[in-house]
């Protein structure tokens, strides 16, 4: 298995507790450079847009009863920079980032050329930055920047068209990437089966164009021939990371680059075996041969080393930590998931002591999957995450290396 390390910057009421955005930051750094002096590969770090507290306040919110910010950090760019100058060998990766907000998927594409252009001033640079990109999880992160229904049609179809935009999104930000020259007349027209209409009444009363038996959606970003600077960006250190389980768009993307797929936390194995087998057919033949490491799989990590304690007393601490932390953080999210979902990411979560958590990553997981261990899930504790760490990297890891080593 190859071990990253998954950080969310939650910044949300824990038994009372809630640190303000510099303690939260501080800490952040404290453990990205203990997980870089103990052997992590890769840091992800989750990324939001806009307050999750203040969008309480509107008629239409998405996490009534969430207290806080689900996320501090809103620029995996900014962050990468003084990560890299804080470290020596981990890499840097974005779980993830929303390429439809802040200006777009061309804003986007050229922020990023512009951060390769200055990390790869340095020619001893290795460091890599892992790209994750998505359309982001909630509507109110978008909509400010235009990425709602635009007319009756469009609502009555929105569900699909959240898809399709993406999928444009995609084009746009690869493209770019890859110095094209290019107008929004260029770009693949994208298609609304009228199956998916709710109401196909709407279609007498907006103007629309039919393509066979489907609606054509005009472009969200509507632009003349561009061309995104600086032009000379390298980008051998990058690794894009596609964020969606959608097959359209994975191979959409590896039609550009050699992308991998960031497995979301709430995935059926059923999905996550298909998306194994389909990208063994269809990743970008410049990046090789697809391998299972090239999807990333978040894991809830909750082991107790503590050596003054049994392996029994150690056990229920860890156990009393998941039960506590996956009851608060689910309470907290309660109507924005499927029970399913939930359920099944309960079941995602590892706890024990290093024994434990070693058996149970041998049992959940594949030999060759690559996971992001996530220890800092609803939990303020600086010193406590970093003990978790050193003993998962120290205990638990070398029970899981092959032939011993």
């Amino acid at each position: 298995m190859k071990f990253d390390i998954f950080f969310s910057i939650c910044q949300t009421e824990i038994d009372g507790y809630m640190p303000n955005e510099k303690v939260m930051f501080q800490q952040f750094f404290d453990q990205l450079k203990l997980a870089d002096e103990l052997g992590f590969e890769t840091a992800w770090v989750a990324e939001t847009h806009l307050s999750c507290e203040t969008q309480k306040s509107n008629p239409d919110a998405v996490i009534p009863h969430f207290k806080g910010e689900i996320g501090l950090n809103t620029d995996i760019l900014q962050l990468a920079h003084k990560a890299f100058a804080l470290t020596q060998r981990i890499n840097i990766g974005s779980a993830i980032r929303n390429i439809l907000c802040n200006g777009g998927p061309l804003a986007h594409a050229e922020a990023l050329k512009t951060f390769f252009t200055l990390h790869g001033l340095d020619p001893q640079e290795k460091r890599k930055l892992f790209l994750g990109f998505a359309a982001g999880r909630f509507p109110f992160s978008n909509k400010p920047y235009g990425i709602k229904p635009r007319n009756e049609l469009e609502e009555a179809g929105w569900p699909i068209i959240k898809g399709l935009i993406f999928n444009q999104a995609t084009e746009i930000f690869l493209r770019s990437l890859k110095n094209e020259i290019f107008s929004s007349q260029d770009l693949a027209p994208q298609m609304l089966p009228l199956k998916f209409l709710k109401d196909p009444s709407v279609l007498e009363r907006v103007p629309h164009q039919k393509s066979g038996e489907g609606v054509l959606i005009p472009p969200f970003w509507e632009f003349d021939k561009v061309g995104v600077i600086p032009f000379e960006a390298p980008l051998d250190l990058l690794q894009l990371v596609v964020g969606s389980h959608d097959p359209e768009v994975q191979i959409l993307a590896n039609r550009y680059f050699p992308s991998w797929v960031f497995n979301l936390s709430i995935t059926p194995m059923a999905t996550i075996e298909a998306t194994h087998q389909r990208m063994a057919q269809h990743y970008h033949p410049a990046g090789g041969g697809w391998h299972r490491s090239y999807m990333p799989r978040t894991s809830l990590i909750f082991l107790n080393g503590d050596a003054h304690l049994s392996p029994e007393q150690q056990r229920a601490k860890a156990r009393d930590s998941a039960q506590n932390a996956l009851e608060n953080y689910w309470r907290a999210m309660e109507g924005t998931l499927d029970p399913r979902k939930v359920a099944e990411a309960v079941e995602n979560a590892v706890y024990g002591n290093p024994q434990d958590v070693a058996a149970q990553l041998q049992a959940k997981y594949h030999p060759d999957d690559r996971l992001m261990l996530w220890f800092d899930f609803n939990n303020h504790d600086n010193a406590a995450i970093k003990a978790s760490m050193e003993a998962f990297w120290h205990k638990t890891r070398p029970l899981l290396m092959k032939d011993g080593q």
